[in-house]
This record gives C-alpha cells, sequence and structure tokens, in this order.
C-alpha cells in the first residue's frame, strides 16, 4: 500500500488497495519462507514437518493433543509427521508423568539445532524489516495480523504470547 494513505483513510480503502495488500502478504510470505523450504526440500521435508519442529520448540514437552490443537490439522497428518520427526532423531516422544496415555514431545539436540536453521533467517528477515518499518509500524502490523484471526485462533495465539510457548 501507498506511502500516502494516512490512517484515517485506512477505513476507506478501496478494492484496488486491498488486493495490493493481499498480494503484498503472497509476496511477503514466499520470501518469509523461502530459505527454510531450501533446507526442508534437501531433507524431504515440508512446511508441516516445520511447524511442528516450531511449536514443540516453543513448548518443550507439549503434548500430542496440544500440537494438534495449535497446527488445525488431522492426527493421521500430524502423526505422519511426527513419526518421521522421531524416526530420523529430531523429535522425541515420551510418556506423560500424570498420564501415561499422553505423549510428550522435545526437540532432541539435532531438532534444536534444525530448529534454529530453520528459523535463524525467518528472525533476521523479520527483525530488518521491523527496524526499517520503525515501532509504530511494527505495533499496527501485529494489529492488523491479530484483527486477521479468527476468534478462537485469535485466543489461542493471545496464550501462547502470555505463556511464552
Amino acid at each position: 500500500m501507498g506511502e500516502g494513505i494516512r490512517s484515517e483513510n485506512l477505513l476507506y480503502l478501496t478494492d484496488e488497495q486491498l488486493r495490493q495488500g493481499i498480494e503484498a502478504m503472497y509476496f511477503a510470505y514466499r520470501g518469509f519462507t523461502a530459505d527454510p523450504d531450501r533446507i526442508l526440500e534437501s531433507m524431504a521435508y515440508g512446511r508441516a514437518h516445520h511447524r511442528a519442529i516450531h511449536f514443540i520448540n516453543r513448548a518443550p514437552g507439549t503434548t500430542v493433543t496440544n500440537l494438534l490443537a495449535i497446527l488445525g490439522v488431522t492426527k493421521q497428518s500430524l502423526n505422519r509427521v511426527l513419526r518421521t520427526l522421531i524416526e530420523d532423531g529430531l523429535v522425541e516422544s515420551r510418556v506423560g508423568t500424570s498420564d501415561r496415555r499422553e505423549r510428550n514431545l522435545y526437540l532432541t539436540e539435532t531438532g534444536v539445532a534444525l530448529e534454529n536453521r530453520l528459523s535463524d533467517s525467518q528472525r533476521n528477515r523479520m527483525r530488518s524489516a521491523f527496524r526499517d518499518a520503525g515501532p509504530e509500524a511494527v505495533a499496527g502490523f501485529r494489529r492488523v495480523l491479530e484483527s486477521m484471526m479468527d476468534g478462537e485462533l485469535r485466543r489461542q495465539y493471545l496464550s501462547l504470547r502470555e505463556t511464552g510457548q
């Protein structure tokens, strides 16, 4: 969207301005995922593997049930991803301490190293963009993203932020 748009005019965006915003999100997402995608491709993994690794790293010991809720995927899909990550020595599944039916998930040292490789470029890209945009734009960007989330997803996201997971 153009720099000439002042905040009081944002409530009256044209369809063309909204299309430009949508396209900017698509291209930004391509850039944001490009480096991790190259690493994942070399290992025959996809973005689902990256998301699982990311959230297991954020909340070591998380349960499969919790990961299912966060990722919004089917149990079958997540099990396929987890099976690969466990077989390849990136994730460890331990029996729950309070409920033996639960499986708690942890990254191995190798898994942590991969998560760092995948996320370093994304953190660098975000850091650079946030630095260029400035603190007001960063706060506005976060508000826009949060406003785009459906109610339950927003609650999950805010809960993760509050707990540091």
